[in-house]
């Protein structure tokens, strides 16, 4: 992977090749000398403002290039401490312990939802970001179905749940759920380890929303599951790309980066977002309410939007990016993979997750214990 070019010196190399254009080389040196001088003391005066702030950071694992922590230290002063968490549940978790004094989180849409609902989070001011408008209009969109006014998130990386599968093991083109449920590929078939995500394929199948609080649709899920769970080789989560991969099942449901990956290793495997609609899901960044320095954290959240930055992140992980820069950066075979720049055709009859009221939470987790139990 190459190195990225700061934004700063991009702009400077720019402001200098035109300035050359007009000015006499005497001109020139003298307006370079003056204008490095200047920038290298604005850069050591912030970078001395913050020498003393430190921010502690949360997110998924493997969720960021340490490069870029390194990188953000350097340019501005400001030290991280970077804590990371499996689940947006287990980050929930440990962040409402209290054990540890967060910053900034990174975590998943319903999740965030939830926090915002909580009071836990505050509102980004987005005035103060040179940046931000990298991050496309169409996840801002996305974003509103958890965050309605966009105020106190941050789209981080975004992506769809499909079914990767092996076209070796599996008879023409894909473009339903209902390879899943037909009973074809009884002990071939792996499904996700997470009620959310094993529900939704259930609901959109059957023509349901995967927000659904009705207890019929709901119910409805429940059978069309348990009848499908003879045929379910196993529920898995990371693994279930890998198993594909080694040719250990004919299909799974995965998350469109692990598809991606997984067919970087096996050139057979093929990823489609069913007819019928799946999940969208949108990872973000927001900013404590117990946040110590909220002009650090701001800072942090631009740099995360900035081109160079945004672009060895998501090469570090190879999921759909909300930076359009980014995107525009990238050459056509990746641009023209569904995997990883999913189609607004793709997505049109996705839904993205929000947070359950308590009793509807409680009702999947019965469901879904029953379901896992073979009663």
């Amino acid at each position: 992977m190459k190195k990225g070019v700061k934004a700063g010196a991009v702009v400077l190399a720019v402001s200098l090749l035109l300035g050359a254009c007009s000015a006499s080389p005497e001109e020139t040196k003298d307006t370079k000398d003056t204008t490095a001088a200047s920038d290298q003391s604005k850069n050591s005066s912030e970078s001395e403002d913050m020498k003393d702030v430190t921010l502690t950071v949360f997110n998924y694992s493997e969720y960021m290039d340490p490069d870029m922590i390194d990188l953000f230290t350097e340019e501005t002063g400001i030290k991280v401490l970077y804590e990371e968490a499996l689940t947006p549940e287990d980050l929930y978790t440990k962040y409402k312990s209290g054990a540890v004094s967060y910053d900034l989180i990174c975590t998943s849409d319903y999740m965030l939802g939830r926090l915002i609902n909580e009071g836990e989070l505050q509102k980004i001011d987005y005035s103060t970001f040179e940046y931000k408008d990298n991050i496309g209009d169409k996840y801002w969109e996305f974003t509103k179905f958890f965050d309605p006014e966009c105020t106190y998130t941050m789209p981080y990386f975004w992506g769809t749940i499909g079914i990767l599968y092996d076209t070796t093991k599996v008879k023409g083109e894909i473009d339903s759920w209902d390879v899943l449920f037909n009973g074809e590929y009884k002990g071939d078939i792996i499904m996700q380890n997470s009620i959310r995500d094993t529900y939704m394929v259930a609901l959109k199948y059957l023509g349901y929303s995967l927000n659904t609080t009705n207890e019929d649709e709901i119910k409805a899920a429940q059978e069309l599951l348990i009848k499908q769970r003879p045929d379910v080789q196993a529920y898995l989560v990371d693994e279930a790309r890998d198993e594909v991969v080694a040719g250990n099942a004919a299909m799974a449901v995965v998350y469109s980066g692990e598809a991606y990956l997984g067919h970087q290793y096996n050139e057979d495997l093929q990823y489609v977002v069913p007819k019928e609609g799946s999940n969208v899901w949108v990872d973000s960044f927001a900013i404590t309410k117990n946040c110590k320095n909220v002009e650090a954290a701001q800072k942090f959240l631009d740099f995360l939007c900035r081109e160079d930055v945004a672009k060895k992140n998501f090469e570090y992980i190879y999921y759909s990016t909300p930076n359009t820069a980014v995107i525009d950066s990238l050459d056509e075979e990746e641009r023209n993979d569904p995997a990883l720049v999913p189609t607004d055709d793709m997505t049109a009859n996705c839904e993205v997750n929000v947070q359950f009221d308590e009793e509807t939470a409680a009702k999947y987790n019965e469901l879904w214990k029953e379901l896992k139990s073979g009663d």
